[in-house]
């Protein structure tokens, strides 16, 4: 975007926030006014839902039941204590933020549909035990708030402005939180969770920190609105429609932007006032409700980006600012290893397996599979297809549980330990297809990773300081700096896992697991991720390889482990392994000959 065209888009911005703030003043229509407030309304739970949505990919279609608990939070206490509900309306942003808590423990193992059917349960449910509450809440009588003391001629101003500025405060906690490292780290959980879970983010504490940031928002707001409306009633606080309004004012406006569903409640709103006025009678209700559900799905399958990101990527492809950047890495010299942060492990051993039994049911993936990996040394695990390779990685890294056995990083037992943990401790992995998190740039997949965890560092901006000069760094290293502002797509398949092996580099591991590094990459590509592998290793850095290019990966290799049939079958000195009989027949084959110059230790 040029600096022109951004500065006619923020002036723009400017005019239409200030003419709505302006619209109490211009015109005394309370009708104008009503509709604007109930847009206001839909925007702040649009854009509480798309912290929670946009960001994490948890779609939650009960979303508005965080109104109804805010407003029936302030509306109780208001009346109990016979105060203004303005007063208290911060606590329906702690009673909603507590709902979301508990809501999050008990959906913290439920992903994609699980997700979304739970959510409305919990909406209908919510719905329910306030009717039947009768003594508290009203039930189904509903529950009168308290009258305002302001002169009725200016009924509306004050929701109006505090919605407004709830509004306003929406989007910029939506800003902050995208461009903190809570906020990458969200995007990271959204493209790939299990990816994102496994360079260190633990995705439990960014999901629960983003529900109940996006509920707290909305429960205020919810407490605002209950008092706009005078009577609380479980129909309009915990209204289903209202929920199918959110969803479908972010999708359309454009979910995972900062000012789509502002957009979209600004659309979507409108449209509901005109159903309201031509759908009349006993069905109007459940017809509402078929109508936007309707336009949910026609949103999703035509205009799956939404408004703001369609606009904005064919202006970009008008100016020619996308396209592939997979352009030939040259054959440039290895420099120096980065420097590691963290002291070596002392232990003889930087990995080893002992005994991992796996079982899937009646079939047996991998059995009693015991392998040492000596500290600074690189190790070849090679065998046939379906030998059991990749699940030991996946047992390794925390992917899979392994039914018996154990695993110990630098002499740490780690078998029980989590996938961010285990990163923690030292323990880094790439993929044979290399797994970017696509929605991100090439230095936002790097800066991702994390090797530690501590709360205050979710604040912080997500590239900046020391985090993002190693992250530079770690893609000169690669080879990819020039590249560090392109999007992950753009790249070609080789540049991905240069790119994944930084994002690795980023934990500053002790092991690194290196799944087929060799498949579908060109010669030159090859000679270069042969001599980052050699410069790494010598810099302290252990490495288990799998694949399945024996010229490359023997000439790397201090010693050599062979699966076959989830068995160990032969470990040793690479020139050895490949000689040995049983390896011949189970995996190489008797035509098999390796040269002489490359065989034996990489060293």
């Amino acid at each position: 975007m040029t600096h022109r065209t951004e500065r006619i888009r923020k002036l723009l911005l400017a005019a239409a926030i200030l003419l709505t703030a302006l619209v109490p003043l211009l015109t005394p229509d309370t009708y104008v006014q009503n509709v604007l407030i109930l847009t206001f309304l839909v925007a702040v739970v649009a854009s509480g839902w798309n912290i929670m949505a946009g960001l994490t990919g948890y779609i939650s279609l009960g979303h508005g039941m965080f109104v109804g608990v805010g407003a029936y939070t302030g509306g109780i206490l208001a009346t109990r204590w016979d105060v203004s509900p303005f007063a208290v309306a911060p606590l329906g942003g702690v009673a909603a933020a507590l709902v979301a808590v508990v809501l999050g423990l008990v959906t913290r193992r439920t992903r994609g549909p699980a997700f979304v059917i739970v959510s409305f349960a919990v909406l209908e449910l919510l719905g329910l035990l306030t009717r039947n509450w009768s003594s508290v809440t009203g039930g189904s009588q509903g529950l009168p708030m308290p009258l305002p003391t302001w002169d009725i001629r200016f009924y509306n101003w004050p929701f109006y402005y505090a919605l407004f500025a709830l509004v306003l405060l929406s989007v910029g906690l939506t800003v902050a939180i995208r461009r903190s490292k809570l906020g990458l780290g969200l995007l990271a959980i959204k493209d790939d969770e299990d990816k994102a879970a496994g360079i260190g983010v633990v995705t439990s504490v960014y999901k629960g920190l983003a529900f109940v940031a996006s509920a707290a928002l909305v429960g205020v707001a919810g407490a605002v609105y209950g008092y706009y409306v005078s009577s609380l009633s479980v129909n309009t606080m915990f209204d289903v429609v209202l929920s199918m309004q959110v969803v479908l004012a972010a999708l359309l406006g454009g979910r995972g932007t900062v000012w789509g569903p502002v957009l979209g409640a600004f659309l979507v709103v409108p449209l509901t006032e005109v159903t309201n006025t031509t759908l009349g009678g006993a069905d109007a209700g459940a017809i509402r409700l078929v109508l936007f559900g309707g336009l949910v799905l026609a949103v999703t399958l035509l205009l799956p980006r939404g408004i703001l990101p369609t606009v904005r990527d064919r202006l970009a492809r008008r100016r020619g600012e996308t396209g592939r950047t997979g352009a030939r890495l040259e054959d440039t010299p290895i420099p120096e290893a980065p420097p590691r942060r963290r002291p070596a492990t002392s232990t003889a051993e930087a990995l080893r397996v002992s005994g991992v039994t796996v079982r899937f049911g009646g079939l047996t993936a991998l059995d009693r599979v015991t392998l040492a990996v000596p500290r600074d040394s690189t190790t070849a695990l090679i065998g046939p297809n379906g030998s059991g390779k990749t699940t030991l990685f996946n047992v390794i890294d925390g992917t899979y549980a392994a039914t018996s056995g154990t695993v110990e990083l630098g002499g740490t037992p780690i078998t029980r330990a989590s996938r961010p943990q285990r990163a923690f401790r030292g323990l880094g992995r790439t993929y044979q297809l290399p797994r970017l998190f696509g929605g991100l740039t090439v230095l936002e997949n790097v800066a991702a990773a994390c090797d530690e965890f501590k709360l205050r560092r979710l604040a912080r901006s997500a590239i900046s300081g020391p985090e993002a000069a190693r992250a530079l760094e770690l893609l000169e290293f690669v080879g990819l700096r020039d590249y560090a502002g392109a999007k992950a797509t753009d790249l070609s398949y080789g540049q991905r896992k240069l790119v994944e092996l930084a994002q690795v580099l980023m934990l500053d591991p002790d092991v690194i697991l290196l799944d087929e590094p060799a498949a579908g990459i060109n010669p030159t590509l090859l000679r270069r991720l042969s001599g980052l592998i050699r410069a790494l290793n010598a810099s302290g850095r252990t490495f288990v390889i799998v694949e399945h290019d024996m010229q490359f990966v023997l000439s790397l290799a201090d010693q050599a482990v062979v699966l076959a049939r989830g068995r160990v079958i032969a470990a040793g000195p690479p020139a050895e392994v490949s000689a040995d009989h049983a390896v011949l027949e189970a995996y190489l084959g008797d035509d098999f000959v390796l040269a002489a110059d490359t065989t034996g230790s990489g060293r």
